[in-house]
């Protein structure tokens, strides 16, 4: 019968706390600011100007088609220590994860603004409406409605791929797991325990998420 240590994982009880709540706020910041980006990005490959939508549509295909954990190496050994003379892994994990998904949250967007009907888009420039105001009172609030289930499963997608910050050293619950593990050689304490908060974390963003679907219908 497997010898399972529950003493071992009290004793990281508390560093698995630390370890969610910076879990936690590491997905909040990505999906927060992925989305802001997303909806820049997705404007911008709207644009008639072709060049400009180039632009933000190669920025979407590095992100989408490359893989996550190569774009924080990059992030925390390339462009943090250049821009700020060393790296920060808290730093470069908040950037990897809001600028990739930005990229994906961008095409979410996209896909939302261009699913609603161009009649209501022309009926608003006929009563007086810049392109600004158009986007901005009439698409925009309906492709939100529509979209929300898609930008509910990247926050839970966040939480999953934070994971992949303790390779740059970033105290979340990965990072604790492995700790676990390199100082007591216990594989499943270490890394059952992790898998379960996760579940956790995922199932309760899951219920809080539909909760709130309900109270925003999707028209």
């Amino acid at each position: 019968m497997m010898d399972f240590r529950f003493d071992i994982i009290a004793e990281y009880s508390h560093f698995f706390l630390m370890g969610t709540l910076l879990t936690i706020g590491l997905s909040l910041a990505g999906v927060f600011l992925g989305s802001l980006m997303g909806l820049f990005i997705a404007i911008g490959e709207l644009l008639e100007n072709k060049f400009i939508a180039f632009i933000f549509k190669a920025y979407v295909g590095f992100f989408r088609g490359t893989p996550l954990f190569v774009q924080i190496l990059i992030i925390y050994f390339g462009v943090i220590p250049a821009l700020f003379g060393e790296a920060n892994g808290i730093v470069s994990a908040i950037a990897a994860l809001s600028m990739n998904a930005g990229a994906y949250i961008a095409e979410t967007i996209r896909a939302g603004i261009q699913s609603i009907n161009r009649g209501q888009s022309e009926a608003s420039r006929s009563l007086g409406m810049t392109k600004i105001q158009s986007m901005r009172y009439i698409i925009l609030p309906q492709a939100i409605r529509r979209i929300l289930p898609a930008l509910g499963n990247e926050f839970i997608s966040l939480i999953k791929d934070s994971s992949l910050a303790s390779t740059i050293a970033t105290p979340e619950l990965m990072y604790w797991a492995q700790s676990m593990n390199a100082q007591y050689y216990r594989v499943w304490e270490s890394y059952v325990s992790v898998a379960l908060i996760y579940l956790i974390l995922t199932l309760t963003a899951n219920f809080i998420l539909k909760h709130f679907e309900k109270k925003v219908p999707v028209k």
